[in-house]
């Protein structure tokens, strides 16, 4: 089930037979010259929406928080950021939003690698909200909060690295890129030559040092390898691999 387009009757029902909710979460950045500045929003969330469609009654997908930490990106147009205290303060309202209502089990399916320690302490600054407030302490309901970075599971991670065995990259990733023109066909970017063929690596600091490091966007990677095809390939997988856990979490 899918919350955007449910009624409030809709997730009544829900509520009175699962506690648990799927958030895809993640950034509006650049990704490099073919790919999309909402990538690391889009993915998870086609993720997301193909493990619904595979089995719509163990899987509520909430909306997609899709704007994370990428203030090293801002020397590209485009991109849009939270500071961190930003996106903290805004997790914290959509997991109360949610707690209201009944939810107990949250799960974040993110896909960015920038939103990791600001999502964890999002969870610290929830769970201590919490610990601090000792209005009916003995008999609240429990809060369980998971992240899941959607490539990080073993078949994904596998299949990533045969696919794109050179070239993968850590930025605008070849199979990030993948993933988006399978959710979006129409508008994948198969003309976009690059120079050099695989981008730099480096470390990432503020947005000038990006900008002067990475000129066109990316960091490690060759996404000219990437294909609607291999996107489906990598959604299958992914999306198999979400809903067993989310099954197992929400049990």
């Amino acid at each position: 089930m899918l919350l955007p387009v449910s009624t409030w009757q809709d997730i009544d029902s829900w509520l009175k037979k699962s506690r648990t909710i799927l958030i895809p979460i993640g950034s509006m950045e650049q990704h490099g010259p073919n790919g999309f500045i909402g990538t690391d929003a889009l993915c998870p969330e086609i993720i997301a929406r193909h493990a619904e469609s595979l089995a719509p009654e163990d899987v509520l997908v909430g909306p997609t928080f899709s704007v994370g930490c990428a203030q090293h990106h801002l020397g590209f147009p485009g991109t849009i950021t939270m500071r961190p205290s930003t996106m903290i303060a805004a997790m914290v309202d959509w997991t109360e939003s949610l707690m209201r209502h009944g939810f107990q089990r949250l799960y974040w399916l993110n896909g960015h690698g920038g939103n990791i320690a600001t999502i964890e302490a999002a969870f610290s600054e929830i769970h201590a909200r919490r610990s601090f407030d000792l209005r009916g302490a003995d008999n609240r309901p429990g809060l369980t909060l998971k992240r899941r970075d959607w490539w990080d599971f073993s078949g994904v991670m596998r299949l990533c690295n045969e696919l794109y065995p050179v070239g993968h990259g850590s930025h605008a990733t070849a199979s990030e890129v993948s993933v988006t023109y399978y959710g979006y066909p129409d508008r994948a970017r198969y003309e976009v030559e690059m120079s050099p063929k695989i981008a730099p690596n480096g470390t990432i600091g503020d947005a000038v040092q990006y900008r002067r490091d990475f000129p066109d966007g990316r960091i490690g990677s060759d996404p000219t390898q990437s294909t609607a095809e291999h996107g489906e390939r990598i959604v299958k997988v992914a999306a198999q691999a979400v809903l067993d856990e989310i099954r197992r979490f929400a049990a």
